[in-house]
């Protein structure tokens, strides 16, 4: 029997289906950026709030922050990794360190994350009940389907919208905890509750977004019936002896 007569054996479900839970998770680490685009989130603020509580110096902490986010960002240019999770950090980091300079309120520098963290909450929300879940549109161009869920894919949508409500839902549920110790709370108070709610707040919200997904229809490859398209136009060109 030769390679050609040989049967071949079709994916099982259940290996379609682990198939695409691991196509969605990778997905997943590569749009919120894994264990390093964690850590560069987090790293910044900690170290902010360990000076601070240290020596309650507001200068030296902001520095050292803002030091440790552009020192970041060259690690990622030396090695020519992607710059977007880092160049939010830095532009997080910035605004926070300007903002606590300008009102000399060390607080103030957690402010702007803080009111960006509401902001996201809001966004998530508004456009699942305008009917674009923020999260389809994020993730759309990373599974190759851009917005071809909206209309071709309903029950892909669906998903999309219970992952862009856990968002909403976890960081509104955040932003209750963050703003009354803004007021209420010191510094260091306020900076270590914000650190420890930087990642399971996050992993929680990543985890419900990969189960909504793993159960959905599998995506639409957009990309790839543009290239079919485009092959079959040559070919008929090719056919018919156009130019």
């Amino acid at each position: 029997m030769t390679s050609v007569d040989k049967p071949t054996t079709a994916p099982t479900p259940a290996k379609a289906a682990d198939d695409a839970k691991a196509v969605t998770e990778a997905a997943l680490f590569e749009a919120f950026g894994g264990v390093r685009g964690m850590v560069e989130t987090v790293l910044p603020g900690l170290l902010f709030v360990t000076i601070f509580t240290v020596n309650k110096d507001l200068h030296t902490s902001a520095i050292a922050a803002l030091a440790v986010s552009l020192l970041l960002v060259v690690v990622r240019l030396v090695r020519k990794d992607t710059m977007k999770h880092a160049f939010s950090g830095v532009f997080g980091v910035a605004f926070g360190v300007v903002f606590a300079m300008m009102t000399g309120n060390a607080k103030d520098f957690y402010l702007p994350g803080m009111l960006y963290t509401f902001g996201l909450a809001l966004a998530y929300i508004v456009t699942t009940v305008c009917g674009v879940p923020l999260i389809g549109l994020i993730l759309g161009p990373v599974f190759k389907e851009n917005l071809s869920w909206r209309t071709r894919n309903p029950g892909r949508k669906k998903a999309y919208a219970k992952a862009s409500w856990a968002w909403g839902l976890i960081l509104l549920a955040k932003c209750a905890i963050l703003f009354p110790l803004y007021w209420w709370a010191n510094t260091s108070q306020l900076g270590w509750v914000l650190i420890a709610l930087k990642i399971p707040p996050f992993l929680l919200a990543v985890w419900l977004t990969w189960v909504f997904l793993a159960k959905a229809p599998a995506p639409i490859d957009v990309f790839a019936e543009m290239e079919a398209e485009e092959a079959a136009e040559k070919a008929r060109k090719a056919a018919t002896g156009e130019a």
